[in-house]
């Protein structure tokens, strides 16, 4: 085993200065991204940096004001439109001094709100927070100290930038679709989602809203069908295994995200059931599962890199301070139809 005194000595920013044959002042100044340093400067710190392979301490950084460190709350690690995200995340990321941290918290308000308290002890820059479940007054009381951005909830606020889908679009956008192919029993799978977190216009209030008012715009009210469960393919497959086995078949099913539609097309295999000759079924999100020739489902883009380059840069400007006000930024959905939706049967 290695002992103590034949471990690489940590590298200190007094090495890097004399490395560079320049000040420690002068190496603080380009760690933090200081105004007036020259492009010279820069080249030359940077380079003393990587030939000595130097880490700046995130502890001493977090001291001097920063750590360069954004923290990414997200619910569920397999839905994948989250990959989506975080890699619009990296991307603009990706030639800065920050680094991502990601907090996988599940479903429960109280772990989330755990997760984000623990990137606020770390002192981590700034949060973007992927449509969390915590109470709304936890996330404006976080937002107050720590920039944040709050990705999918639609409830506005002049404390935390926001970036969402007009998710009201895209739930008309699929019923349109169904309805044009002869189908009027259109079935729809959302998340529950919980009054006690105070968020008013979450992705699936808005998302079950705009199908509701697509439905009776289309004079099928009657028809009309929420089944609320998990966004995961769990909570896709219970609802597939309700809707499917019940009196009255949907011989369409919409559901929030991608990840259900995989859910409820297990629970359609199981029964004998082919999609889309006996049921078409619509996802949401359009990850890269959608577009996998043995699924090919059709699915509501919603720009997850876009979502995530947007959030980060818009989080970096307030870490900066190069904007001090709130804004929200909304992406436009787009139906990309494929082979899971057909005619109905009885067409």
């Amino acid at each position: 085993m290695e002992s103590a005194s034949q471990r690489k000595k940590r590298v200190t920013i007094t090495d890097v200065a004399r490395h560079a044959g320049v000040s420690t002042a002068a190496v603080s100044k380009v760690l933090r991204n200081a105004y007036g340093v020259s492009a010279a400067m820069q080249e030359r710190v940077r380079a003393a940096m990587a030939e000595l392979d130097y880490r700046p301490h995130a502890a001493a950084r977090g001291m001097r004001g920063r750590t360069y460190t954004i923290g990414v709350l997200l619910d569920n690690i397999r839905n994948t439109f989250f990959a989506d995200i975080l890699d619009g995340i990296r991307d603009q990321l990706h030639d800065s001094e920050y680094t991502v941290m990601i907090g996988a918290a599940g479903f429960g308000a109280d772990a989330q709100a755990k997760t984000i308290r623990s990137m606020v002890d770390r002192q981590m820059d700034g949060l973007i927070l992927i449509a969390p479940g915590t109470q709304r007054s936890e996330v404006l009381a976080t937002a107050q100290s720590t920039p944040t951005v709050v990705i999918g909830h639609h409830d506005p606020s002049d404390i935390h930038d926001s970036v969402l889908d007009a998710d009201g679009l895209g739930a008309a956008l699929v019923v349109d679709h169904l309805v044009s192919l002869g189908h009027r029993d259109i079935a729809l799978v959302s998340a529950q989602g919980t009054k006690a977190s105070q968020w008013t216009r979450t992705p699936e209030i808005v998302l079950t809203s705009g199908y509701l008012e697509a439905m009776e715009r289309h004079g099928l009210q009657e028809h009309a069908r929420v089944c609320q469960s998990a966004y995961s393919d769990e909570g896709g497959y219970k609802a597939g295994m309700s809707l499917l086995t019940g009196e009255r078949r949907p011989t369409a099913i919409m559901t929030g995200a991608d990840v259900a539609a995989l859910g409820v097309w297990r629970a359609a295999h199981e029964l004998g059931l082919r999609v889309p000759q006996d049921v078409s079924l619509v996802g949401y999100n359009n990850t890269a599962n959608a577009d996998l020739a043995t699924v090919q489902l059709t699915s509501v883009d919603q720009a997850g890199h876009t979502m995530g380059s947007t959030a980060a840069k818009m989080l970096i400007e307030r870490v900066e301070g190069h904007r001090d006000r709130a804004t929200q930024t909304t992406m436009t959905p787009r139906l990309v139809v494929r082979r899971s939706t057909s005619a109905p049967a009885d067409a």
